[in-house]
């Protein structure tokens, strides 16, 4: 649960979101985008989840508004607008996401080391802004925040396969594959 979910968890933060503010979410089927998706929501944001067709139904389940299939529909064409955009799984730019925020809007991405670059520039120019949470920091408060909300009923982790730790090269190559719904799991035997 810690890992997506604490750095889904440090970039909606930095988002403020609340009722009436506008996310969407790209690889909103991953661990980190499984996350945000549950976690914009119980802040009360309107989510758009843009993820592949066959995870649709699961993104909508964890409180997506609306679904986007990136396979069918390039979200960027369509004129609607956010507030933020949470790049889960570090595959778009700002560039690419600029026109599709609204005034004041911020993109937040989890991969990409030139984005480092954009948070001053983007503070000092126009309106949209790059916010970047990497590294994430692991508070106690934070984790215990995610444990009320899993004890709530309000957070629940995907897990997509399970493998023991003797197996773990097999894993890290299915996590390569780019094509997991939620988290791998590594169990370790006593």
């Amino acid at each position: 649960v810690c890992d997506g979910a604490m750095l889904a968890l440090g970039c909606l933060r930095l988002a403020d979101l609340g009722k009436g503010r506008r996310i969407l979410v790209y690889g909103a089927s991953g661990s980190i985008g499984t996350a945000g998706v549950q976690l914009a929501k119980y802040f009360g944001a309107d989510v758009t989840a843009v993820c592949g067709t066959k995870n649709a139904e699961l993104v909508r389940s964890l409180g997506a508004d609306w679904v986007i299939d990136y396979t069918q529909e390039d979200f960027t064409k369509s004129g609607e607008t956010y507030d933020a955009i949470f790049d889960a799984v570090g595959k778009l730019s700002f560039g690419r996401c600029r026109n599709s925020l609204k005034p004041g809007g911020i993109y937040l991405p989890t991969d990409g080391l030139w984005n480092l670059i954009l948070v001053p520039l983007t503070s000092i120019v126009g309106g949209k802004k790059v916010r970047f949470a990497i590294p994430p920091r692991f508070a106690k408060k934070d984790v215990l925040f995610l444990k009320e909300l899993i004890e709530a009923g309000k957070y629940r982790a995907v897990i997509d396969r399970s493998y023991p730790l003797e197996d773990v090269v097999e894993a890290t190559r299915y996590v390569e594959t780019e094509r997991k719904t939620g988290n791998v799991v590594l169990t370790v035997s006593s």
